[in-house]
């Protein structure tokens, strides 16, 4: 990709313009800024940029082609060398801190078991592409006006009308907001509040991503305990009964599986409207529930207007979308409208309204069919491939995800460091705790990126790996 190069020049130094224009590159590849392969742009583009004549900036380029720090071809055009060992200024290597390195060794892939990516094998990706292809061809002769931020109403549309078919909820276009993913709704709605300084209600355990959002806000965590029938509002009403937000995974409790039971629902609902709280429905899993049909919404029983309910395409069509929605409490509709428009607007139209064209069509629904489907057999496989071990306590299959928990001497972080070099990627269970004397050690093994081919070795393999990390 070709990239703006940001040098600056002075017309009264006693270097000779070509030569600052030299130095600056050089100093910017040397220095790491300027990576191996980088395209820069032609010496015509960046004289017309620099206001400089164009035989100026080609001298510049000859002296770095003649040191070997660039090399020009037309079919490449001018790019930064190749350099064998050359290693860029550990001085300009940031470490972007604890938090973002476990994020990123839990997202990269794509791996064997890795939670959070939907199957690729039956997403109709032929078809998707003809519809973004036409979304993105429209939008290239629309008129260049800024797009809602809020999101295309077309979509806001597709999504009320979704929602009250699969969710049972009672929402019109006005109520949703388009975001970028579950966590910029996530932010949005946080950036909204304004809750800084208050307590939140979070279930132990609990999405680390959601819990560190929620500290990034100012809030304090208050861990409550998950059981049977989901989170424990009367343990939340009598540790902490000053929270203002609770952030919940009612349809599927994330990673345990449990489903929120209607007599707590309505306790949640009862203690938010009360203590003019405000409740996060995750939605996480939407509609694919694999036992039966999936639970009505929490925000569909909601009559005082505390539930903000978010969802997102990224487990349903692909997570490389980002692309997600709130559905906003009608007092809140201004006050979300505004902070999308301000600082968090919703993607670029072609997406959303490819999207938009996908779930009007009845593909969406379809698709969502033959996943759940798909996953069942896969869920099944993996439960079958699974070999006895001493290290397992117990084996249970909740959301998309088969959960391995394991003896408490089995340090499940280090068994997936080492699951990786053999390109297996399970999740392991300990972070999701946000208090250490209550993490447990376990392996969530995601079924729809479990292996076709050797699931009963890659099974094996996991297991023995557990067996010998035992401390």
């Amino acid at each position: 990709m070709k990239i703006e190069l940001n040098l600056s020049i002075d017309r009264s130094a006693q270097a000779s313009l070509s030569e600052q224009i030299h130095s600056g590159i050089r100093k910017a590849i040397e220095g790491g800024v300027l990576e191996q392969g980088a395209r820069l742009p032609s010496w015509q583009d960046l004289a017309a940029q620099l206001g400089v004549a164009r035989g100026t900036v080609r001298t510049a380029y000859d002296k770095l082609a003649a040191a070997q720090l660039i090399e020009a071809s037309r079919a490449a055009g001018t790019r930064v060398a190749q350099r064998p060992g050359a290693v860029a200024d550990k001085q300009t290597r940031v470490d972007p801190g604890a938090f973002m390195n476990m994020y990123l060794e839990m997202t990269q892939g794509p791996a064997f078991f890795q939670m959070g990516v939907p199957a690729t094998d039956v997403f109709p990706a032929t078809l998707f592409a003809r519809l973004y292809g036409q979304a993105v061809r429209t939008g290239a002769s629309a008129p260049l006006l800024y797009p809602d931020p809020r999101g295309e109403l077309v979509l806001r549309r597709e999504i009320a009308s979704f929602l009250a078919i699969a969710r049972g909820m009672n929402c019109s276009p006005d109520h949703v907001i388009v975001t970028n993913g579950y966590a910029a709704g996530l932010g949005l709605a946080l950036g909204a509040l304004k809750l800084a300084g208050h307590s939140a209600w979070l279930e132990e355990p609990s999405f680390p991503w959601s819990r560190r959002g929620v500290e990034l806000a100012g809030l304090s965590v208050a861990p409550i305990p998950v059981d049977a029938q989901g989170i424990d509002v009367e343990h939340g009403m009598r540790s902490c009964p000053g929270a203002r937000l609770a952030v919940v995974t009612p349809g599927q409790q994330a990673p345990l599986g449990q489903t929120l039971s209607l007599e707590r629902r309505l306790l949640l609902l009862d203690w938010a409207a009360a203590n003019d709280a405000w409740v996060v429905e995750d939605d996480y899993l939407s509609e694919l529930q694999l036992t039966g049909r999936a639970a009505p919404a929490l925000a569909s029983l909601d009559r005082a207007g505390r539930v903000i309910h978010i969802g997102s395409f990224s487990k349903t069509i692909s997570p490389a979308l980002r692309l997600g929605f709130v559905i906003a409490p009608p007092a809140l509709v201004p006050l979300f409208a505004e902070t999308a428009a301000c600082l968090i607007p919703a993607p670029g139209p072609a997406v959303q309204i490819a999207v938009a064209e996908f779930i009007r069509e009845g593909h969406y629904l379809r698709h969502i069919r033959r996943m759940k489907r798909l996953y069942v057999s896969r869920r099944q496989a993996v439960l079958s491939a699974l070999p006895t071990s001493d290290c397992v306590v117990d084996v249970s299959t909740p959301g998309l995800a088969v959960l391995i928990k394991l003896r408490n001497d089995v340090p499940d972080v280090a068994v997936v460091n080492e699951a990786l070099t053999f390109g297996l990627s399970p999740a392991p269970l300990s972070p999701w705790f946000v208090s250490p004397g209550n993490a447990q050690s376990g392996l969530l093994l995601g079924v729809a990126t479990a292996p076709q081919k050797n699931l009963r070795e890659a099974c094996r393999r996991l297991l023995e790996l557990a067996e010998r990390s035992r401390l």
